[in-house]
């Protein structure tokens, strides 16, 4: 007898005399358990990654609406920054920005505030280098464009002027 066999057949059976008898392997009905719990384990794990990915798409999205939304919030504070006479359009302005930045914040979407702060090549990007004997070297002297971030994730840098104590004065570095 083979242990793949499900039946033996008699000396009478192999003749022809009568039907086969099946034989139960002893080990069938945990063999039948162990593949329902496979299948069982194999439809939790899909149905965990299909979520995943669910999530992923979603944020995906999610960030990239609020990445356009961005420009908005930096022609809105220009507008607050110059110089105007109607402060009725600037009152809307100001509301219309506090929203803006209320509804990024409803989604974890925070600005950074690197001025004064050393920089980090991670969060910000430098576009020039400006020498402040005042100054620690390093640290961020102006925000030309805040950075914005969600959680630990870099959405946009922060592009800054950064201190550069060894720098001469009038002389400009290439880069």
């Amino acid at each position: 007898m083979t242990p793949e066999s499900e039946y033996v057949p008699s000396a009478a059976q192999a003749t022809g005399g009568s039907k086969p008898t099946a034989v139960e392997k002893p080990d069938e009905p945990a063999a039948l358990k162990e593949r329902y719990l496979r299948l069982a384990a194999d439809f939790d794990n899909f149905r965990r990654r299909t979520a995943r990915e669910t999530d992923r798409r979603a944020a995906a999205q999610k960030e990239a609406f609020i990445s356009e939304l961005l420009p908005v919030i930096d022609n809105l504070e220009r507008a607050l920054n110059a110089e105007s006479s109607h402060d009725q359009l600037r009152e809307g302005l100001q509301i219309t920005l506090q929203q803006l930045q209320q509804l990024l914040r409803k989604h974890s979407i925070e600005a950074d505030d690197a001025l004064g702060q050393p920089f980090d090549p991670h969060r910000q990007e430098a576009l020039a280098a400006r020498r402040d004997p005042s100054q620690p070297d390093g640290v961020v002297l102006e925000v030309f464009q805040r950075g914005y971030r969600h959680g630990n994730q870099v959405l946009r840098p922060a592009k800054v002027i950064v201190n550069d104590r060894d720098r001469a004065e009038g002389h400009r570095h290439a880069g």
